[in-house]
């Protein structure tokens, strides 16, 4: 990822508060179809940090997991807040007009090897551990133990758990940085109605 200084983010806490804010990462990798020829294969997928790690799963039927080169790195894709940013927003325009439009962005690229997981129990950790992820916030939530073992049991069979063991983490937040206060106070105004999460996002550049 093309990281300019000033958009730079290494703070572990930041990088796992836009992981914990982005809605479906993207899971990348490479295949080897024959010897000397590979392709990329990407799925959408829930992953959640988990120690050093990320956990999700595969539908079984999904070749991603089947054929993934396992010599080499695949990459985890995480977005937070985003939007479009309009040059009209910006106090500069009205003084020289020597602005163009921009996208503002959180983004997280994790990078580490997969490992695959068949156990059924250990696939149903994994699933337990994503639904109480996603499930936690609400005031009723729903547990795995809510659903019948024997159907509990009959969906883990169609799955496989993944595991990506984390080498490196990689951070952006492109929140206007380079730019005058001014500049940046005029997109926080303008995104204000629209997009408020980027708002907030770029507020706290500010502060």
């Amino acid at each position: 990822m093309y990281i300019p200084p000033a958009f730079a983010e290494d703070r572990p806490e930041e990088l796992h508060a836009i992981m914990q804010a982005a809605s479906l990462p993207v899971l990348v990798s490479t295949i080897i179809d024959a010897p000397n020829t590979t392709r990329m294969i990407a799925t959408h997928l829930p992953l959640t940090l988990h120690g050093d790690t990320l956990i999700g799963h595969f539908a079984k039927a999904n070749e991603h997991w089947k054929n993934f080169n396992e010599n080499a790195e695949s990459l985890a894709i995480f977005t937070a807040v985003d939007g479009y940013i309009s040059p009209s927003w910006y106090a500069a325009k009205q003084e020289h007009g020597k602005v163009v439009p921009t996208w503002n962005y959180e983004a997280v690229h994790v990078y580490g090897r997969l490992e695959i997981i068949t156990a059924p129990q250990d696939i149903l950790s994994i699933v337990t551990k994503l639904t109480k992820r996603y499930e936690e916030p609400r005031a009723h939530p729903w547990h795995v133990s809510d659903a019948p073992d024997d159907y509990i049991a009959a969906q883990l069979k169609g799955i496989v758990g993944v595991v990506l063991n984390i080498s490196r983490i990689e951070g952006k937040r492109k929140l206007n940085q380079n730019r005058a206060t001014a500049d940046r106070e005029g997109v926080i105004a303008g995104l204000a109605d629209g997009n408020p999460q980027l708002a907030a996002a770029m507020l706290k550049t500010l502060q």
